[in-house]
């Protein structure tokens, strides 16, 4: 049954602590998973959740505050000490211990580090820390089972038993030279099944998927999906295996980079939460609506380049409006598929082909809704055949440079490096709402000679 926060729950939860009733809350929550206390987090104070934090076990409060919303661990960590937060960070695999860390202010940072009680433990997430959290050495983890080229099957079972004690999944055996170069991988199958003296050389797989520890994170993310793969190991320059990277970590990376994009098509410049600070929302949102404000300026100005035409025309301002929208939405059709296709890496080809299917796409389109629209405006608003044949061969012509303009703008930005969800946003909106009036008005003006 689904997990569901309820009122009395939250109740019940708030009255225990008023009481420090802590057996009784402890019984209540140590059959929750932690994904479901952290939810109830969310639902109530700092302070109380800081207090049901330091009653609980550390194996299950460690596995909470990699549930939690950033903001909130944040705060809860603010009020822990240097060495309960050593505590829960034992209980965690390194790369979720190493990104908790970098959470922290630097005044905290070697305070905790200095606490933790496992030393090996600590010498692997300080290891961690040297690399950028967006490429494959910030998203790895230490915790892996590998064993030597030159040792037998007898052997080899043997250490991967130790090992494993460490590690929480074993995804895959990797095989490593005497300098620890990564040659393969072994199969759990063909380890039960081989003699115990044999050599692990003669058994293993030397084809084997690896990634380098500066390739960016999206670049991981990317290799990882198409090639269906629950891990990944890493190695350094040297070829040498030093990590590996789990599909859970893969999933927050891609729902990062989907946040991200989601923000910049709706205008965002910057990664953002809802509960941030007005400060902060206004940084991330005033550029985009800054600059829809200056197309604006410059669509007012255009209309008044075509002034003489409404003492004459009035009625073609009427469908000013639905011109720029049709612009504005092709617009942004076409250019979140060319994004979305980027992305996925599923675009190929040369861009003059990708133009031309474009192209013709929306002339199909275009000479539909014209037809609609000429249908409509001439029985249903009884707008002049003139008029009403302006607006279709404008329309037409919209559609297929809004279009264009779609297609083109996100492969331009993806050549030189730029991310081409920009191109979903206001910026396209904007371009296409002033290029669509002007071909308006221009058809109108050569029809109609004002």
């Amino acid at each position: 049954m689904q997990f569901k926060i309820s009122k009395e729950l939250i109740e019940q939860i708030e009255q225990l602590i008023l009481v420090k009733n802590d057996q009784e809350l402890e019984l209540l929550l140590n059959d929750m998973h932690h994904a479901d206390i952290a939810e109830i987090f969310d639902e109530i104070s700092i302070d109380d959740a800081t207090y049901v934090f330091r009653i609980l076990d550390s194996e299950k409060t460690a596995e909470i505050l990699l549930e939690l919303e950033e903001d909130v661990r944040e705060k809860i960590l603010r009020g822990l000490s240097a060495k309960e937060i050593a505590e829960e960070l034992d209980e965690l695999d390194t790369d979720d211990a190493a990104d908790i860390i970098n959470e922290l202010p630097e005044s905290k940072k070697e305070q905790v580090i200095s606490e933790l009680e496992d030393l090996e433990h600590a010498k692997d997430i300080v290891d961690l820390l040297r690399y950028d959290e967006d490429s494959a050495g910030g998203l790895m983890g230490k915790e892996l089972v590998k064993v030597n080229e030159n040792w037998n099957v007898l052997t080899c079972v043997k250490e991967m038993r130790i090992q494993a004690e460490n590690v929480t999944r074993v995804h895959s055996i990797y095989v490593v030279d005497d300098e620890n170069r990564l040659k393969g991988r072994l199969s759990l199958k063909d380890l039960l099944t081989t003699s115990t003296k044999t050599p692990i050389s003669e058994v293993y797989i030397p084809k084997v998927d690896s990634v380098k520890v500066n390739m960016p994170s999206v670049d991981v993310a990317r290799i990882m999906q198409k090639y269906d793969l629950e891990a990944i190991p890493v190695v350094d320059e040297m070829g040498r295996l030093v990590g590996r990277i789990t599909i859970d970590d893969i999933v927050d990376v891609i729902k990062e980079e989907a946040d991200k994009d989601y923000q910049l098509a709706a205008g965002i410049s910057q990664d953002v939460e809802a509960d941030d600070s007005i400060i902060e929302l206004t940084k991330a949102r005033l550029p985009w609506l800054v600059l829809a404000l200056c197309g604006g300026f410059i669509s007012v100005e255009m209309l008044g380049l075509f002034g003489g035409a409404m003492e004459k025309h009035g009625e073609l301002f009427f469908f000013t409006p639905l011109i720029a929208a049709m612009a504005g939405n092709v617009g942004v059709q076409s250019s979140a598929i060319i994004v979305q296709g980027l992305a996925n890496q599923s675009i190929s080809g040369s861009i003059v082909n990708r133009l031309l299917k474009e192209i013709s796409l929306a002339l199909l389109n275009g000479v539909i809704l014209a037809t609609i629209l000429f249908i409509g405006s001439h029985f249903i608003l009884g707008v002049d055949p003139k008029i009403g044949m302006i607006v279709t061969i404008a329309l037409i012509s919209v559609i297929i440079i809004a279009s264009l303009i779609g297609t083109f703008i996100p492969l331009i930005l993806n050549k030189f490096g730029i991310d081409p969800a920009l191109a979903t946003g206001p910026f396209i909106t904007t371009s296409n709402d002033i290029c669509g009036i002007l071909i308006y008005f221009s058809i109108a003006k050569i029809i109609l000679g004002f």
